[in-house]
């Protein structure tokens, strides 16, 4: 029993040295002939120089420059409606008329007892001169002249406040009233909104208040227009910082040529410093982002074991800036002059070998627009 055992161990140890004998062939033989790596297509990018103002964001809304919803300060009934929906309308137009016959009867018969009034305070006064009544008479004529003369102008006032005209040049949103509908004291009616110039309200860390003066310029970005930039100037800053949330209000002022934008309209906001900086800006495509740090890859001459020279790529950690467009500066970590791959970098291990074709590039614009969007 014990030699079997015997032998099969020692056959074991023979089928094992044969293995190992036949593995370290293999090795040895693919040491001798390396096997090569696969050639990846990419694009390049020559890492560049270039001034950028620096720039502080914030986000807000857009709001009037003169905006109210109107009312009447007295109650009524509407008989005319003098303007179409959203039409644009001149400061004194009128816009909504209500029920003025019964205070049009009063003044009739109020202008009635004016004009009685002044016959009654001439007559006092003609009087007077020759000696034939008091001055108390002629001072309850000249009482009664101005109780109608003030009853007239109340009502006059009355009727001018029923005819609801516009404050100030604007356009007209959505009426929220009818012809014959009742309205009482202080009813909205219909919204006015003066809109070819808006202010952008918005917030900043207080930390920025050093940074900020009036007069910089503004880009403004809404949702609706996501690819179009408008400029404004920066016009109010508060002279108190928020207790709750320590950020400052600031207000900037745009012109709304075509009145494209409207009041309320979420914005982004980039306040631009008045001084440049340099910076080294690559494309945004060509930085892989990672957990452990965003990198890029250099395009360059290696050797490879064989002591052959062939174009390759190295990872290169660096520190990310700001992006603009499709480009984002390089705080950190390559040089202007450097080539980078711009495109194709989730595919590349260090020391990979590359080839180079630019026939097709990602833009590298600062204000890119697209087509078709």
């Amino acid at each position: 029993m014990i030699k079997k055992f015997v032998i099969a161990v020692f056959a074991f140890v023979l089928i094992a040295a044969g293995l190992g004998a036949v593995k370290m062939a293999q090795i040895k033989e693919m040491s001798a002939h390396p096997q090569q790596q696969p050639i990846l297509g990419v694009s390049s990018f020559a890492a560049r120089a270039e001034n950028w103002r620096p720039t502080l964001s914030g986000i807000g809304s857009l709001a009037p420059v003169e905006g109210v919803a109107l009312s009447t300060e007295v109650e009524g009934t509407v008989v005319k409606i003098n303007f179409e929906n959203g039409q644009k309308v001149h400061a004194g137009d009128l816009l909504i008329a209500l029920d003025t016959s019964v205070e049009e009867a009063q003044l009739k018969s109020a202008e009635a007892q004016l004009v009685l009034a002044q016959l009654g305070s001439k007559r006092a006064n003609e009087l007077i001169e020759k000696n034939t009544i008091s001055q108390a008479e002629v001072d309850q004529a000249t009482a009664q002249l101005n109780q109608a003369q003030a009853a007239v102008d109340g009502l006059k006032a009355t009727i001018a406040k029923k005819n609801l005209v516009a404050p100030f040049d604007g356009r007209v949103g959505i009426r929220l009233v009818n012809i014959g509908q009742f309205i009482t004291r202080g009813q909205a009616l219909v919204p006015l909104q003066k809109v070819d110039q808006l202010y952008v309200n918005f917030t900043l860390p207080e930390r920025e208040v050093p940074n900020l003066s009036v007069g910089e310029t503004v880009a403004i970005t809404v949702d609706a227009y996501n690819n179009r930039q408008f400029e404004g100037k920066l016009n109010a800053i508060s002279p108190e910082v928020d207790n709750t949330t320590r950020n400052i209000s600031v207000q900037a002022l745009l012109d709304n040529p075509g009145e494209v934008l409207r009041p309320g309209m979420f914005a982004r906001i980039q306040v631009e410093m008045p001084e440049s900086k340099p910076v080294t800006v690559v494309p945004a495509t060509a930085v892989a982002y990672a957990a452990y740090g965003n990198s890029v890859f250099v395009i360059e001459q290696m050797k490879g074991q064989d002591g052959k020279e062939f174009l390759g790529v190295r990872q290169q950690f660096v520190k990310i800036g700001v992006r603009r467009g499709d480009l984002i500066s390089i705080v950190d970590g390559i040089k202007p002059g450097e080539k980078v791959v711009s495109t194709g970098t989730f595919k590349l291990r260090n020391s990979m070998p590359v080839e180079v074709h630019n026939d097709v590039v990602p833009t590298s614009d600062v204000n890119p627009n697209p087509a078709n969007t």
